[in-house]
């Protein structure tokens, strides 16, 4: 049975973490749901507008062949989306700032009690994590 795999985030300036993220995501259960965070959220978590909009960041994901389902996030439940996809697991990147407990308790609340949690492993973060490469980049 192929599982649905759930994960989160900005993904702004794609890179090989992002790619490496979504891999390690996809090998947990084979139907990969990538839920591209709201340019209100990433300035409100990272402090900083993002580089490319919400809408053009859905088209790169959308356009990955390992994501099968590329969607727009909540601006403000991120539940929400989770309740209608009703994932099998549910992953969080390494840096990212919730906790597998918080997640875990939001998800009971929510009526999906046999949804895991998996904390992915980084790839090189001194050198593949956006805010680095950002710093890094020229001006489009």
């Amino acid at each position: 049975m192929v599982k649905k795999i759930m994960c989160f985030g900005a993904f702004d300036g794609l890179h090989p973490g992002h790619l490496d993220f979504f891999k390690q995501a996809k090998s947990l259960g084979g139907y990969l749901i990538v839920s591209v965070a709201r340019d209100s959220n990433v300035e409100r978590f990272k402090g900083e507008k993002p580089l490319f909009s919400e809408d053009e960041r859905l088209e790169l994901i959308s356009n990955l062949k390992i994501v099968d389902k590329a969607i727009m996030g909540s601006a403000h439940d991120f539940y929400i989306q989770i309740k209608q996809n009703k994932p099998d697991v549910i992953c969080l990147g390494y840096d990212q700032w919730a906790t597998e407990d918080e997640v875990l308790e939001n998800l009971k609340k929510v009526g999906l009690v046999d949804t895991r949690v998996v904390r992915l492993e980084p790839y090189r973060p001194e050198a593949a994590k956006s805010s680095i490469l950002k710093k890094k980049s020229v001006d489009f």
